[in-house]
């Protein structure tokens, strides 16, 4: 499950670019909320707490209270822009959900007791081809990470999407194959002159 992440904002008046250059001029980043057939939102966020969020991992899978005075809106961060000479946050968009929106994200790969492979003591290294693959799930249930053991992989296996447990009603985006997340290859040996 995604973690819900409180993220206090303000509301600004204006949109445009002279608001927004009047809101980074007071030390904070323009953002905006949008989606779920309502009206957007025009916010700004401190900078400090936007780039505390941004240095975490899964930026994009967390969903996000963010409290603008007595009200909390539920989002999933869409977009960041940086500054393209100090790199520092420039705007922010954020995806309105509810407990029905169904959102595409990319949700990260990792393995399990690497250690422990019967393939990887034989001296095979795992070349692993997707880092992250994309999903289609509900906001509620986006999945941290995608993580599989394998500790009872040989040589010259390749994992599949197929091996990986999804949770409920998530599905990759790719639907018409069985594609490859990594493979277990054999060691590679320079031969001596």
């Amino acid at each position: 499950m995604s973690t819900v992440i409180a993220l206090p904002a303000e509301a600004r008046d204006r949109a445009g670019k002279g608001a927004a250059r009047a809101v980074r001029r007071s030390g904070r980043v323009p953002a905006v909320i949008y989606g779920d057939g309502q009206a957007p939102i025009l916010i700004s966020l401190d900078p400090r707490d936007l780039l505390r969020e941004l240095h975490k991992p899964g930026f994009s899978t967390h969903l996000f209270d963010i409290k603008i005075g007595d009200t909390a809106h539920r989002a999933l961060a869409k977009d960041v822009q940086f500054h393209p000479v100090n790199d520092r946050p420039w705007h922010a968009d954020f995806l309105r959900v509810s407990g029905n929106t169904r959102v595409t994200v990319m949700v990260p790969v990792h393995f399990r007791n690497m250690d422990k492979s019967i393939g990887m003591k034989k001296g095979g290294v795992l070349n692993i081809v997707r880092h992250e693959v994309e999903l289609v799930c509900r906001a509620d249930a986006i999945p941290e990470e995608l993580a599989l053991d394998i500790s009872s992989i040989d040589i010259g296996t390749s994992i599949h999407i197929s091996a990986f447990t999804l949770p409920d009603g998530a599905k990759p985006t790719i639907t018409d194959r069985d594609f490859t997340v990594a493979t277990l290859q054999p060691p590679t040996k320079a031969e001596a002159a």
